[in-house]
């Protein structure tokens, strides 16, 4: 996996002494870490995060501590997590995306937390400014703009010329894919297309969805960003091929297990970045000075082989501009 670049806007640093926050009996520093995966589709994020450790200086169980929660894709499970977290009293908590935040600052406002926001944590109040995020969470905005839904769209004209009807699946119960629906009228009707919104709520609406993309005739699928799609990424994927569906996903993921192009960024690399965002608030910097870090670099990946499955053949010109082609 390639490093990913990132740019962040300068802002001061203000001390947040490291005694102030909870340490360990051990005397270690300690990191709390809340996802809304399973620890396996997570595997890459926690990978990518201990290697941004490990070229700082951190070994785990050595001179720092990680203590992890995973919330198997169901949101409901996070405010439990959330506070068995915060009752261990890390020094710094992850807790990405927006639905982790939630659980943890409904129990803590005072431990330093790094996210990933999908929507603009100005526009939505979640920071003062992108450079000075003035509270006690920093992290990723991870969309980086508000282009991203229609680049997606315009992505998947491009590899399917002929396609006019996208059906979109999207948890509408989470952030995540609101931010995605609110954003698709205006680059679908620049496109040509006709979008048709799908919710699924949990794992059991998955088959309904494709049913109801039947039922629209929808000839390509836009598949939202919630936790839930990329907990069950193999199934949705497989449930695409088999319906003969092209499709298009948020993360590299999705194309690794089977589904046909996905654009985004490299969750992995902003994990890894997150690492030095722990290192600088374990030295003393305050999270309130800490700039929002905004990927500038996104991915393509087009896996041929589930392009091929489905009879679909993506040209030459559009396949040299993917950064990574799966056979």
């Amino acid at each position: 996996m390639r490093r990913r670049e990132f740019i962040s806007l300068l802002g001061g640093a203000a001390a947040w002494p490291l005694a102030a926050r909870g340490q360990q009996p051990s005397g270690r520093p300690s990191v709390g870490l809340l996802s809304p995966l399973s620890e396996i589709t997570a595997t890459r994020n926690i990978e990518g995060f201990r290697a941004g450790l490990r070229e700082l200086g951190y070994v785990e169980g050595r001179n720092i501590t990680l203590a992890l929660r995973f919330a198997d894709g169901i949101s409901d499970h996070l405010p439990a997590l959330a506070a068995e977290l915060v009752a261990l009293k890390p020094d710094v908590i992850i807790a990405a995306p927006e639905a982790s935040l939630a659980a943890v600052r409904g129990v803590t406002r005072t431990i330093p937390v790094i996210t990933i926001w999908l929507q603009d944590p100005v526009l939505s109040g979640a920071a003062d400014t992108i450079a000075r995020p003035g509270g006690h969470v920093t992290g990723t905005w991870i969309a980086g703009d508000d282009a991203l839904v229609g680049k997606r769209l315009e992505l998947l004209k491009e590899a399917v010329p002929a396609v006019t009807r996208v059906s979109v699946f999207a948890n509408l119960a989470e952030v995540t894919d609101t931010v995605v629906t609110d954003r698709l009228a205006i680059p679908a009707r620049a496109l040509g297309l006709t979008v048709n919104v799908i919710e699924v709520r949990d794992a059991a609406g998955i088959e309904p969805a494709f049913t109801a993309a039947a039922r629209a005739a929808a000839q390509a699928l836009f598949v939202g960003q919630s936790p839930l799609f990329n907990t069950h990424r193999v199934e949705i994927t497989a449930r695409a091929q088999r319906a003969r569906l092209p499709a298009i996903y948020g993360f590299r993921e999705f194309a690794i297990a089977g589904g046909m192009m996905s654009y985004g960024p490299s969750l992995p690399a902003v994990y890894r970045r997150f690492a030095t965002l722990v290192d600088k608030i374990l030295k003393g910097e305050s999270t309130a000075n800490l700039p929002i870090e905004v990927p500038t670099r996104f991915e393509l990946v087009i896996n041929l082989k589930a392009a091929k499955a489905i009879d679909l053949t993506i040209s030459e010109a559009f396949l040299v501009r993917a950064d990574e082609v799966i056979e």
